[in-house]
């Protein structure tokens, strides 16, 4: 980040600040501040600007701040300094190919040519390597990848390339809508795209509320995505997850940033979008073998698998020691946090508590079923488990869309004969200076003036 005036943050919409104490972030966790951190906090409140310091770079890391960026004007580079790519396969002459003036369009060995591509390949290599035959011919320092499915308005690039400013950014992605206009599909895609991240800006990293961006837009530095391989031309799915945390571990900073929105395609039929929720899905294996628990398809602590385990039995005991268990962890909470509101400390527990009930059945529809149908076939618990998960995704498209994936999922554990994207991620039963929910994690680094936890 350069020096200077500084720059201006906003604090994340999960941000709660009592004096010198900040839960915020995702996944949620705890600073404790010095008074000159709770200095720095009141100019990030008011909207003034902040040098860089440890203490920004541990909220930001942490996603509990977020740079505020003008919508024109700012940072170091301009749209000259951006070279758009788009990968293109064309299979039938009616094919709409969008290829933006002054891109490089790269031919993916389409069965009929596309015209005026700067590249044709001589086999197919996918949407990874078609990226990476483009991005070796980019002189520019930036370079924007763009499917051909996807619309740019005019200043698409105005509130992305400010981002650029921070040295350790190397990707910047928009928001990716599909218009509701259309019939059924597209109103369904318009409000539960996966493409879709949300109206709020983030850090994106896996484990936290946007854990990847979809490349049907991104913008990347050039260098930063050279310097770890690009895409991996192996993966035909989630080969743009792939990078996100490629980059990532690298100690790059990747960024969403929904002032900025793009429009998207649906596919044009029903079988044409599961096939696309199945070939989501199958890239849950190898890029869990890449990346170890990132892919896990449930993370919770002990104390809410607990309350919910005990709930499933349907007994009124069963019931009633499930409320119990996730009363009592988080009224544990309150001790373990005083200098958090108690009532505040209470409902951070309480409501991941809750929470965790439909993350479960998210998980069951995703990845479990076929595991939970065969134990509801022993047992009245497992039955009532499986008609619960399906009657939480309120509505048969939901649970088609969640079932089409695990479709997905399935076909790469046995393809891959690795059973990690069924594998949760539960975290160990608190002790004494821990939490039943993850609201005290440490950000790193800690900073001067100021001490986290």
């Amino acid at each position: 980040m350069t020096d200077g005036p500084g720059r201006r943050y906003r604090f994340d919409g999960t941000v709660q600040r009592f004096g010198g104490t900040l839960i915020g972030g995702s996944p949620l966790r705890l600073f404790r501040v010095t008074a000159a951190g709770e200095r720095l906090l009141d100019r990030i409140a008011t909207g003034r600007p902040v040098a860089a310091s440890t203490l920004v770079d541990a909220l930001d890391d942490a996603g509990a701040i977020h740079p505020t960026v003008p919508v024109e004007g700012g940072g170091p580079h301009a749209l000259e300094d951006v070279t758009i790519v788009v990968p293109c396969h064309r299979t039938s002459v009616d094919d709409a190919i969008r290829v933006p003036p002054g891109a490089i369009a790269v031919d993916d060995a389409s069965p009929v040519p596309v015209d005026g591509a700067a590249l044709r390949l001589p086999r197919n290599l996918g949407p990874g390597g078609a990226r990476n035959a483009g991005l070796a011919l980019v002189t520019t320092p930036l370079v924007a990848f763009v499917d051909t499915d996807v619309d740019l308005p005019d200043g698409w690039l105005d509130p992305l390339l400010p981002h650029f400013a921070d040295e350790r950014v190397a990707l910047v992605a928009p928001r990716v809508r599909t218009p509701a206009a259309g019939g059924r599909l597209s109103a369904y895609e318009h409000e539960r795209s996966p493409l879709d991240l949300g109206g709020e800006p983030a850090r994106v990293r896996a484990g936290s509320r946007v854990g990847y961006v979809p490349a049907a837009a991104i913008v990347c530095r050039v260098d930063a995505l050279r310097a770890v391989g690009g895409f991996d031309e192996s993966l035909r799915f989630g080969e743009d997850v792939d990078l996100v945390w490629r980059l990532d571990a690298a100690g790059h900073r990747c960024r969403y940033e929904p002032a900025s929105e793009v429009h998207h395609d649906p596919r044009p039929t029903w079988r044409a979008w599961a096939r696309q929720r199945i070939g989501y899905g199958s890239s849950a294996a190898p890029l869990a073998r890449r990346h170890g628990g990132a892919l896990a398809p449930l993370r919770m602590s002990g104390w809410s698998i607990a309350a919910w385990g005990l709930a499933a039995l349907g007994t009124p005991a069963g019931v009633a020691a499930g409320v119990a268990v996730g009363t009592g962890s988080a009224a544990a909470l309150v001790r373990k946090l005083p200098d958090v509101p108690g009532p505040v400390a209470f409902r951070l527990a309480a409501t991941g508590n809750l929470r965790a009930g439909a993350q479960l059945a998210n998980a069951i529809r995703r990845a479990w079923w076929p595991l939970v149908t065969l134990a509801a076939m022993r047992s009245s618990a497992a039955r009532r488990v499986l008609v619960a998960s399906l009657v939480a995704a309120r509505s048969p498209i939901v649970a088609a869309d969640d079932l089409a994936y695990s479709v997905g999922v399935w076909q790469g554990v046995l393809r891959d004969r690795t059973v990690a994207p069924l594998v949760p991620e539960i975290s160990s039963w608190p002790g004494r200076r821990t939490s039943p929910q993850p609201v005290a994690r440490p950000p790193a680094p800690a900073a001067p003036g100021a001490t986290a936890r």
